[in-house]
């Protein structure tokens, strides 16, 4: 019998399949079609930045079986503002080395309406805590476009993500509204993540114009027993001119599932992230 994470897997895989093969049977006989011109999408460097505001939601474990930290229900991690990132040189007509960033460092004061335990420390219920969570992420990547015609392309990338997570609860010496005294109390775990994903990537040009375009990707990874990563994106574009276009967007899900380690004091995740996304892109 198939295992929850096992099945997960292979819903992902056959979405990201099912995904890839719409993509080719939509987009490649447009772009095959296409005259020998110059391509609307030509450039050696492209240099892009948005703002992201992120509705995280799932859990942190413990190194040791002591449950779980909910993100939003426990400490009130309902909504923030980040940047992402990413810096992508074609250098040749086809390949791509590429690295993007995306930071989170967030924290919230709240006062808890349960009793949880987090590295072995006990945060009773009604006690006034401080919550940090800090979980950048840095990606790696290459990309060998399968199609490159005049309005567009599709490609397949591979990249290798590096996620540095550290989560933190504290809690100062206090009187809780029940007038129970607590003593000071704080824990503290991090997690390093080296995580390799692949998926496809395409621009299509909805107009025989560089004007207008959308563009998205899918990208994925399971990891048998180590965890597993799903994300994808959907973004319209407006070329503002040859070298700025003005982006605009949705996350549709980011998710990372990392288990926990006893043997390594390793923290375990799983959390998924989305929303809304604006920006600039700078290609030269």
């Amino acid at each position: 019998m198939l295992t929850n994470p096992v099945r997960q897997f292979l819903r992902s895989a056959r979405l990201i399949i099912g995904l890839c093969s719409l993509l080719m049977f939509a987009v490649a006989p447009k772009l095959q079609a296409q005259s020998s011109e110059e391509e609307f999408d030509s450039y050696k460097l492209r240099v892009e930045g948005f703002w992201l505001y992120s509705h995280p939601s799932g859990t942190f474990h413990a190194s040791v079986d002591s449950g779980s930290v909910n993100l939003t229900q426990d400490l009130a991690f309902n909504t923030y503002s980040t940047f992402a990132g990413k810096l992508d040189w074609k250098f040749t007509h086809k390949n791509h080395l590429y690295v993007e960033a995306i930071p989170f460092n967030s924290s919230r004061e709240v006062v808890l309406t349960r009793t949880i335990v987090f590295e072995g420390k006990t945060f009773e219920a009604g006690l006034s805590v401080e919550g940090n969570l800090s979980a950048p992420m840095y990606g790696f990547g290459y990309q060998y476009d399968i199609i490159r015609r005049r309005r567009g392309h599709l490609g397949l990338a591979v990249q290798f993500n590096v996620y540095n997570t550290h989560a933190s609860i504290s809690a100062a010496a206090q009187v809780t509204g029940s007038g129970v005294q607590q003593q000071a109390v704080s824990a503290s775990g991090s997690l390093l993540a080296p995580l390799p994903i692949a998926g496809p990537e395409f621009r299509f040009y909805l107009t025989n114009s560089p004007r207008l375009f959308i563009e998205g990707n899918l990208n994925g990874m399971y990891l048998f027993g180590y965890g597993n990563y799903l994300s994808s994106f959907g973004k319209l574009g407006f070329s503002v001119n040859r070298h700025i276009s003005l982006n605009a967007g949705y996350a549709l899900a980011s998710r990372l599932t990392v288990k926990t380690s006893s043997s390594s004091d390793r923290i375990g995740i799983d959390m998924t992230q989305r929303g809304p996304l604006v920006g600039v892109e700078l290609s030269f």
